[in-house]
């Protein structure tokens, strides 16, 4: 029996101007930018096979090794949920902070770090935390990334847990990217 290729990401040949860069997007007016703040307006299924996330801004910079972000987020009103990438090498090879209003313990897909190597997304950290994204107000997160020690931590409004802390030695310097697995969101105070 043959086997069907699985569907290609669609291309990040879109640009938008957010922060002070360039961010590469499928499609530019899912985004809006109004003043200091980037808004993901639009949420659209996610039609990638394998199951990862792929909408998302894609910072244009260097890959980056050694850093620390800190960001302002906006959940949507429901189904609160959005992205955060590091160590992004191309398509289908990177990780991401997923932070939501889940538990990982209620869904271990949700509320944790995870890891894309060409196939589905893959939970690297514990199931052990509260949930993050506790209401739809802004959140004040702050992410740090060592490629040297594989080692990603997350904060959200001060706060980290066992399930916003992983590593991964696979990937290495890369870039970021700000986003939703398959929900809106907004950023605002990046730096």
């Amino acid at each position: 029996a043959a086997f069907a290729a699985p569907p290609k990401t669609p291309p990040m040949a879109e640009k938008i101007t957010a922060f002070g860069l360039q961010w590469a997007v499928i499609n530019a007016a899912d985004w809006a930018v109004d003043g200091q703040t980037l808004d993901l307006k639009t949420a659209r299924p996610q039609e990638a096979n394998p199951r990862r996330p792929i909408q998302f801004a894609l910072a244009e910079t260097e890959p980056l090794a050694n850093f620390t972000i800190e960001v302002d987020v906006k959940p949507p009103a429901l189904k609160n949920s959005l992205i955060l990438v590091y160590a992004w090498q191309k398509d289908g090879y990177f990780n991401y902070v997923h932070l939501s209003d889940d538990t990982a313990a209620k869904a271990e897909v949700h509320n944790g770090i995870f890891h894309c190597y060409g196939g589905d997304r893959v939970r690297i950290s514990p199931k052990d935390g509260p949930a993050t994204l506790v209401s739809a107000d802004w959140h004040k997160v702050r992410v740090r990334y060592d490629a040297a020690r594989g080692l990603v931590e997350c904060w959200v409004n001060g706060q980290t847990s066992p399930s916003l802390k992983g590593i991964d030695l696979s990937l290495g310097a890369g870039r970021i990217g700000l986003g939703s697995f398959f929900n809106t969101a907004s950023f605002r105070n990046f730096s």
